[in-house]
């Protein structure tokens, strides 16, 4: 189908352009808030509904909703506009909410997540692609690190906060609390994004594309989940998963190279610097949101703090990485050959990483304190590069899409890197790690390897940029 021509975007003053960012900032901060904040409230909800087992897929299920429905929002805002679609995945989010604060089970509380999830999917990556509307690449760079310090932070926080909530009040407090900042969030949308520039066209919505990678997901899950635990890795039902996943996995790589206008755009990924922006942008931010969820563990166990001290003390992670972004976000646009901040930037979060996974049964609270500050402001440096590479190389009319795959592609790695890392780091019961030592079935022995594939997969995001072409960022929308 024809792409109508661009319409005339008008000049925003830096004001309007600033009321525009704090419209989004708020939904940004709820899609980010609710992918931990139930982590600290999940012992509560074991104990009071006698019910460990099912508790991992209160995150998964939200998690693989909010990955599936991403791409989906991308092209949805492409056609009816970003106001309508923030609208949407604000209402679908309060929906879950009640339905969550309602649950007379477990079951119910699960299902509820996953409309929450569904919601939540198009609070972020919405908020994304706002940005692209209302500043060219390279002014884009300045607005970032709102969106960065309001996302990173919102994540940090939710553990710590989900705990209290669940220690003081209820747990479903958490769920609650969601209808009021709900509301205000309808009506900073209704009423600060009405000079928002329009550049609607046709799509086609693949929801058979979102149900087939949905459900390979959950299928690759479960039997990470279940295998070495409920069931040997060689057994049946854990080899009839892995089929399940890989058949319905194929059937999605088919459906992308078939579909008159597939899930993920091809054509987006063909290009090479959305590609490589996108590849760098899963693997660096799917390792950061792994490091925020075990990085706790490894604190209590190792280094013998409190949970209420381990969840604070990875603070400090989304303190450097938001300062990072923020200044990096500033910078890029000023300096000519843009990448090698970035790259400095990885180097450094490589090397931290790796310091980490060597010394892990040395390390100080301080000396630990240290090396996770430089591991945050060497990563923050990347983001901006591949959130603005992405939209400099790409249409107005697919800034929706191309930023909704880029989040799709970040959400699905994360949510499978968070199972794999599970897996690697876990010890089995009585086996102990090789030190002889394991807390709640983990070992320092399982951290350490979990370390050395964070240093990995941050290598994958490195070795991206190094191939990305740095092309000069335009002042206009194109």
């Amino acid at each position: 189908m024809d792409d109508k021509p661009p319409m005339a975007a008008p000049i925003l003053t830096h004001r309007q352009t600033m009321l525009l960012v704090l419209g989004v900032l708020l939904p940004v901060f709820m899609g980010s808030l609710d992918n931990t904040i139930l982590a600290g409230a999940l012992p509560t909800i074991g104990r009071e509904w006698d019910d460990v087992y099912t508790l991992p897929w209160l995150i998964t299920a939200y998690l693989i909703a909010n990955t599936a429905v991403t791409p989906l929002y991308g092209k949805i805002s492409d056609i009816y506009g970003r106001k309508a679609t923030l609208l949407i995945g604000i209402s679908l989010y309060m929906i879950g909410s009640l339905i969550c604060a309602f649950a007379p089970n477990m079951l119910v509380l699960i299902l509820g997540r996953v409309v929450h999830g569904l919601g939540g999917g198009g609070l972020n990556s919405t908020g994304m692609v706002i940005l692209g509307d209302i500043a060219p690449p390279r002014e884009r760079g300045r607005y970032y690190g709102y969106f960065s310090a309001t996302y990173v932070t919102a994540g940090a926080c939710g553990p710590a906060l989900g705990g209290f909530l669940a220690e003081y009040l209820h747990w479903k407090v958490i769920f609650w609390i969601n209808i009021p900042l709900g509301l205000i969030a309808i009506l900073m949308t209704l009423t600060l994004l009405d000079r928002l520039p329009r550049h609607e066209r046709s799509h086609r919505l693949d929801f058979f594309g979102a149900f087939l990678i949905m459900t390979a997901t959950v299928a690759f899950m479960l039997a990470i989940n279940l295998g070495g635990v409920r069931y040997s890795w060689a057994s049946l039902p854990i080899l009839g998963l892995c089929g399940v996943a890989l058949i319905v996995g194929i059937g999605f790589v088919i459906r992308l190279l078939t579909a008159p206008e597939p899930l993920i755009p091809l054509a987006i990924l063909a290009d090479p610097v959305a590609r490589y922006a996108i590849i760098a942008n899963a693997f660096g931010w799917s390792t950061t949101v792994a490091l925020n969820i075990f990085l706790p563990m490894y604190l209590q166990s190792a280094i013998g703090l409190s949970a209420t001290s381990a969840g604070l003390s990875v603070l400090v992670l989304s303190v450097s990485l938001n300062a990072s972004a923020g200044v990096t976000g500033t910078m890029l646009p000023r300096i000519e050959r843009y990448k090698r901040l970035p790259i400095f930037g990885l180097v450094l979060s490589i090397v931290a990483v790796l310091v980490l996974a060597a010394q892990a049964r040395d390390l100080t609270y301080w000396q630990f304190e240290i090396v996770l500050a430089l591991i945050g402001i060497g990563f923050g440096m990347m983001p901006p590069l591949a959130s603005t590479t992405l939209q400099n190389s790409v249409s107005i009319h697919n800034f929706g899409t191309a930023v909704a795959t880029m989040q799709f592609s970040r959400n699905l790695l994360a949510t499978i890197m968070v199972a794999v890392f599970g897996t690697i780091v876990l010890v089995v019961p009585g086996a102990g790690g090789t030190d002889g030592s394991a807390i709640d079935g983990y070992s320092v022995d399982g951290f350490v390897r979990l370390f050395y594939a964070a240093a990995g997969c941050l290598s994958v995001s490195l070795i991206a940029v190094i191939l990305m072409e740095a092309k000069p960022l335009q002042t206009t929308h194109t």
